[in-house]
């Protein structure tokens, strides 16, 4: 059984603190073009998105014994920030026509300047305005007025965070020219780009903030490795099998890129040779249609690798909520992991 994500009671004062740091950095110049350009960056960062990332920081902080204050909605609130420049720069490298149910940002900027040129101005412009959210959430953090050696070590971690979340994307992007990632190899890219960046690091950037002691910062990690797995495996299931109405992305995009995922690697090494032939021709095909990407799902469904990667979801849960009832938090925390825990890996958008 799935479930949506919800935002608890931290969701809305994230939003509300973006609206406030987004309001005080509109565009310098006032050319209408470069003003629209900034207003459907804002539109992108505000409307829509789980807040995954910074509720996890939210709950490091307190269950390190942080008090519920400002500045630490301030310092969840880069994290954002930090997803949706990144968010920007993936659906351009993907080519992804959709997020969250509306036209990705590159797409839209190119239906801004229709023409000659459209496409490669949506790119080059989508590139800017996603690393533009990428220095805003450095700006964010680096003022949101907790104490300086706190912060120092939580922006160690936050820096570390941003470049193993690329190298993981730079592994994916290899394992799609390479002959095909093993499951080994698929999991080595979400460690790095799902796991540590969605669960582990935002837990131990919340905690470093608050000063936890090294006991604890291993044990959200220890916590959060295996959710961040689960949560990315869940995210290929639904890349596959879930419903572009409920996940706001096309329901082919990851098929029809070619995505070497640990789903698509389980039903290759179980496939028939017929079965291996038909993944090979389809899976990354560009003219891949609907009637090709269900057969896909039907040979993942009869070669057992859907209900594998369940399996591993059940698995990498259990372990990550073991880990929780050993870890030396306060219990408010403790119960606001548990429920994240469970909404993150078996949600259904």
């Amino acid at each position: 059984m799935t479930v949506g994500f919800t935002h608890n009671l931290v969701g809305p004062r994230i939003d509300d603190r973006l609206g406030r740091f987004l309001e005080s950095w509109r565009a310098p110049i006032s050319d209408p073009d470069v003003v629209a350009a900034y207003q459907l960056l804002t539109g992108f960062i505000l409307n829509g998105g789980k807040r995954i990332r910074p509720q996890l920081c939210y709950w490091g902080w307190r269950g390190a014994g942080g008090d519920d204050c400002d500045e630490i909605i301030s310092a969840a609130a880069a994290l954002e920030l930090c997803h949706a420049g990144l968010l920007i720069h993936d659906d351009i490298m993907d080519g992804s026509d959709l997020r969250r149910g509306q036209a990705t940002v590159h797409r839209s900027l190119s239906r801004l300047h229709e023409g000659p040129g459209a496409e490669s101005f949506g790119q080059a412009g989508g590139i800017l305005l996603g690393t533009l959210s990428l220095a805003w959430s450095d700006a964010l953090l680096s003022s949101c007025g907790v104490e300086p050696g706190r912060l120092r070590a939580a922006h160690h971690l936050f820096d570390a965070m941003r470049s193993e979340v690329i190298s993981g994307q730079y592994l994916d992007m290899l394992a799609q020219l390479r002959s095909g990632a093993t499951v080994r190899e698929a999991l080595t890219v979400i460690r790095y780009k799902t796991a540590k960046y969605t669960v582990e690091r935002p837990l131990q950037i919340g905690g470093a903030l608050a000063g936890a002691p090294p006991a604890l910062l291993d044990s959200y990690s220890r916590f959060g490795l295996p959710l961040g797995e689960a949560f990315q495996l869940r995210d290929d299931v639904l890349g596959t099998f879930g419903s572009s109405a409920e996940t706001g992305k096309s329901a082919l995009d990851d098929l029809r890129e070619g995505k070497h995922t640990v789903l698509f690697a389980h039903a290759v090494q179980r496939a028939t040779p017929a079965q291996q032939s038909y993944l090979r021709a389809w899976h990354g095909h560009p003219e891949l249609t609907e009637e090709h990407a269900a057969e896909l799902r039907q040979i993942i469904r009869v070669t057992g690798a859907l209900a594998e990667v369940e399996d591993m979801i059940d698995d990498r849960v259990r372990k990550a909520t073991d880990a929780l009832a050993l870890a030396p938090l306060a219990p408010e925390a403790r119960s606001a992991l548990t429920v994240l825990a469970v909404q993150l890996a078996h949600r259904d958008r």
